[in-house]
């Protein structure tokens, strides 16, 4: 077989291919307005996004901070420009949460999103966000107090295991 049949051979694989990923690449990109409302509307319900509304005045402080520390006499000119500036990339947000969205509605259908819509805005679903992590971290600490027990009394009780062993294997006098 000649390297160019080889080639051949390839080729026509790697062009199926090509075209079922670009296809699948197609579908996925074709999401319609009242599923990626689903997706939006879970994603409010969630608070999927809330944990990064922090994320630009961290980084303007961040900013402002530095500035200053290099130029403190200009500290009225870079706050006052550093705020403008943020502010002015504020209106960026609403492109996190169209990216969001498209995330939630590849991975859940438009069913699944008004499911989780409909129990994360009744009051069990808000109780849930709300004292969710309050539980976790009670879980958390009583799963370390379970897997402290539990190494301790598998060591007492292989201990005494091999206690009772080691008396039966020894000659009697």
């Amino acid at each position: 077989m000649t390297q160019a049949t080889g080639f051949r051979r390839l080729i026509a694989p790697l062009a199926a291919l090509a075209v079922m990923a670009g296809i699948h690449a197609a579908q996925a990109q074709e999401i319609s307005e009242s599923h990626l409302a689903a997706a939006r509307q879970a994603i409010a319900a969630i608070d999927a996004t809330e944990q990064f509304d922090a994320i630009l005045p961290r980084a303007a402080q961040a900013l402002k901070a530095e500035l200053i520390q290099k130029d403190p006499n200009l500290e009225d000119l870079i706050t006052k420009t550093v705020d403008e500036q943020a502010l002015t990339l504020a209106s960026r947000r609403a492109d996190l949460e169209t990216e969001a969205a498209r995330a939630y509605a590849n991975t859940f259908s438009e069913e699944e999103l008004k499911a989780i819509s409909a129990f994360y805005g009744s009051p069990a679903g808000k109780k849930l966000i709300s004292e969710g992590p309050i539980v976790t971290r009670e879980v958390l600490k009583a799963a370390n107090i379970w897997q402290n027990g539990i190494a301790r009394d598998l060591a007492q009780s292989v201990g005494d295991v091999l206690a009772k062993q080691e008396d039966a294997a020894q000659p009697q006098q």
